[in-house]
């Protein structure tokens, strides 16, 4: 498994939102990405939920798993053009997928709409999630599990955003006991 980068960022939105980012390069062209992000089988072995529905202009998603931990469990894809740009809600969320061409792989920028409260429980996921992508495209299976990792990459993004790691740290108390 790719090692963690660390590398999430907090950026400012217009109209006082948030958002986690994340820019990867990857070895990959921008065709075989797509498909991991938007493929079922792909994504079993990287998101963090199963998904739902087909991804299209519009479409309504599901995220099932979420459902059962009383979690916001449905979205809309609000940008769709393959395999370019993806983007669709998750609850208060908006989850963005850019791909750019670059060499014979391409750049993936990542964004996660988020309230700032939750900004640094969703950078050490997502950043462990992306650590599985890059395993996924490499044919790897992920070397470690989320759970022994998210714990330091939250507290590393709770202290870097400046942000109360008690919210990260009583979700993650919430996701071992549903689990």
């Amino acid at each position: 498994m790719t090692s963690m980068a660390r590398d999430g960022e907090l950026v400012e939105l217009d109209g006082g939102e948030v958002a986690v980012r994340f820019e990867r390069r990857l070895s990959h062209p921008p065709e075989r990405v797509w498909r991991a992000i938007t493929d079922p089988e792909d994504l079993a072995a990287w998101f963090p939920d199963t998904i739902e529905g087909e991804f299209g202009p519009d479409a309504e998603v599901r995220f099932p798993k979420f459902v059962e931990m009383g979690l916001p469990a449905t979205g809309k894809v609000t940008e769709f053009d393959p395999p370019r740009l993806l983007a669709y809600t998750w609850g208060p969320s908006t989850l963005r997928f850019e791909l750019e061409p670059d060499g014979d792989g391409c750049r993936l920028v990542f964004t996660d709409t988020v309230p700032r409260e939750e900004t640094a429980k969703n950078a050490a996921g997502w950043e462990v999630c992306l650590a599985d992508l890059e395993s996924r495209l490499a044919g790897e299976e992920p070397a470690q599990r989320k759970e022994e990792v998210w714990p330091e990459l939250h507290e590393y993004y709770a202290e870097r955003f400046g942000v109360d790691p008690e919210v990260g740290r009583r979700a993650m108390e919430e996701y071992k006991d549903s689990a």
